[in-house]
């Protein structure tokens, strides 16, 4: 439970703070900046894709097979391909407002803002999943808390002290920006380059299904829900806000099962137990942001609850196939679990384009309850749990195998 808070933590200020930050620009700005979030949401899973492919993906590979250069040679070009693709999106990013039934004029300059730092994030998150699998948490920690606090900080001084949102976003993505060249050269290693692209995508392959399908998801149902008017896109907006750090925090519980699997030491009852523990308090911080950021808002209550509702009975169903997800991509087959992935997915995109401004929640949940049926079939069509805990693998003629090293509590 210590490891899964730990990383967690770090999930929680790499989120929190932004997100902090975009309250903080509504109240010292214009508040239609916080739709800034919501607006280049779909970004984030462009975000994830880049990471599972160049972080995730080379860090397991390393744990498998022995070879360090793998590593930074997966950061070395997670970077190069990172800076090419939101390039791209920043020199589109009127386009996609007038796409996204927003305002040019208002949303602009702090979109700009939004993608380049998306992309400064994913460089940091890169040396990040180097330093989880290394086990230096702490030093992890350390390094996120700072990098947000930096951000925040120099946000609002600059949003005090400047008129002109050009001057406030290049003081602060600037900051930040330094602060990550000076993490990456004190954590970089010498290594010769290793790179095996299909090996890294195999790894982490429904991670990287998952974040494909949930930038077009997003991309088109964000789009469909604002084509409803300001009121469901400030109660959307609101309950992404709420809930989004939430979410970032409960995906620790992903990280951890990965890194166990990967040196056979996991154990499946004790990583759903401490799940439903961590649920517990992240259910516990969602009442809280909700008490103290609601008064500062117009909103359409009802439209809260309902969005609100979605995301409370997903995170419920989340942990009962998420775990066993990781399990069979890395013990089972990452073809079974990527292809359930995709269906799931292709499922959850054509939801989006109901006609509804409930597309995104109605279709989030119908995945969910599919990939609890189908994840927990596979899964206890191929394992069973003994009375002493062990999973046992169930061979092909009918009999059961134990599965070395692989207990479940």
């Amino acid at each position: 439970m210590k490891r899964l808070l730990k990383i967690s933590f770090d999930a929680a200020i790499f989120s929190f703070i932004p997100i902090l930050s975009w309250f903080a620009l509504g109240l010292l700005i214009d508040q239609n900046l916080t739709n800034v979030f919501t607006l280049t949401y779909p970004f984030q899973f462009i975000y994830s894709l880049l990471n599972s492919i160049f972080g995730i993906g080379p860090n397991i590979y390393k744990e498998k097979n022995h070879d360090n250069n793998v590593v930074m040679s997966g950061i070395i070009v997670g970077i190069v391909v990172g800076f090419l693709v939101f390039g791209i999106i920043a020199l589109h990013i009127d386009s996609y407002i007038t796409f996204m039934n927003m305002d040019i004029d208002v949303y602009h300059n702090f979109s700009l803002y939004s993608v380049i730092l998306l992309y400064i994030h994913l460089i940091f998150t890169l040396i990040l999943q180097k330093l989880y699998y290394e086990d230096k948490n702490r030093l992890a920690n350390r390094y996120t808390l700072t990098l947000n606090l930096l951000n925040f900080i120099v946000l609002v001084i600059s949003s005090l002290l400047f008129k002109n949102q050009f001057y406030i976003i290049l003081t602060t993505l600037v900051s930040v920006l330094l602060y990550v060249i000076f993490v990456f050269i004190r954590e970089s290693d010498k290594f010769r380059f290793q790179f095996h692209l299909l090996k890294f995508i195999k790894y982490d392959s429904v991670d990287i299904c998952d974040s494909l399908f949930f930038f077009i998801i997003y991309f088109f149902g964000i789009s469909n829900a604002t084509s409803y008017g300001s009121e469901y896109i400030a109660a959307l907006n609101f309950v992404t806000l709420i809930t989004d750090t939430q979410w970032d925090v409960f995906n620790a519980i992903a990280t951890v099962a990965k890194i166990d699997i990967s040196r056979s030491c996991f154990h499946y009852q004790e990583h759903r137990n401490n799940a439903y523990r961590l649920l517990g308090i992240l259910m516990i911080s969602i009442l809280m942001i909700f008490g103290i950021m609601y008064p500062f808002y117009h909103l359409n209550i009802m439209l809260v609850f309902i969005y609100l509702a979605f995301e409370v009975i997903n995170f419920a169903i989340y942990p009962l196939y998420r775990i066993k997800t990781c399990f069979l991509q890395l013990e089972y087959s990452s073809f079974v679990t990527t292809t359930n992935k995709f269906i799931t997915s292709v499922l959850r995109t054509l939801l989006s384009f109901l006609k509804t401004p409930f597309c995104t929640g109605i279709g989030q949940l119908v995945s969910s309850i599919y990939q609890l049926v189908t994840i927990h079939f596979f899964f206890y069509k191929n394992y069973r749990v003994d009375e002493q805990g062990n999973v046992i693998r169930c061979s092909r003629n009918g009999n059961l195998k134990l599965k070395k090293n692989m207990v479940d509590g």
